[in-house]
């Protein structure tokens, strides 16, 4: 069977981080479940692919690896900071989203593409990658670590991009979060990543003005869909 490289785009907007998991969890099933069922098919029927855009609220998630010590604020200071709080199911340990930031979950078939996760990890990296480049800045990986960073090898070591995801029967769900315009005072309020002694940027923090949302979506739609040959629809 042919590999389906259309990907269809979900703008979700601005949508609380339960309510994004759902549609998130939504057109997961929606893939596992046909792709079970072409078990049984003679001729299987295509899977589909989303793109899922959003920006969260303000909200700290802790994924299955991580380390409820690295939230730093108990109940009632994630209450006062308006911070809500979700234990997930997705690669990583802890990172905050909130305005500013671009959010991309990806809910692909690599059956589409390639079955490799540590390639489609590194896609993810190289997308953000060449967009910072159009900005100016180099993005680079912090060897053993998932995400992009600036200055990864120096004392100046600053995350930008965090990442984190799932895969079931090649499958994923997850993805990134681009710091933006984020307030990035809402990280002290967490060891991001579980990684002690490394900053945190934006974009915006980075250039010294205020960036487009929509113009760095673009551009990383663009790369994505370079990397990955995809077709959006």
């Amino acid at each position: 069977m042919k590999q389906n490289k259309e990907v269809k785009i979900i703008e979700l907007g601005q949508l609380s981080y339960g309510e994004s998991l759902t549609a998130q969890e939504q057109y997961f099933n929606q893939i596992i479940a046909l792709k079970r069922a072409n078990r049984t098919q003679v001729e299987p029927l295509q899977t589909p692919n989303y793109l899922l855009w959003v920006e969260h609220p303000p909200v700290v998630t802790l994924g299955k690896s991580g380390k409820k010590e690295h939230l730093l604020l108990d109940a009632k200071g994630l209450e006062k900071q308006g911070i809500e709080f979700f234990k997930t199911n997705r690669g990583g340990d802890i990172t905050f989203h909130g305005p500013g930031q671009l959010v991309v979950y990806p809910i692909f078939d690599l059956d589409n593409f390639f079955t490799d996760i540590h390639k489609y990890l590194r896609f993810l990296e190289e997308a953000v990658i060449e967009t910072l480049k159009e900005y100016g800045l180099q993005g680079m990986r912090s060897p053993g670590e998932t995400g992009v960073w600036l200055e990864a090898d120096t004392p100046f070591a600053r995350k930008i991009c965090a990442m984190g995801v799932r895969a079931s029967r090649w499958v994923t769900m997850h993805g990134l979060a681009l710091n933006i315009n984020t307030d990035l005072s809402y990280f002290d309020h967490i060891v991001p990543c579980g990684i002690h002694g490394k900053g945190v940027t934006s974009l915006a923090k980075e250039l010294g003005h205020a960036v487009a949302t929509s113009g760095v979506k673009e551009k990383v739609k663009f790369h994505l869909g370079h990397l990955f040959e995809a077709e959006w629809v």
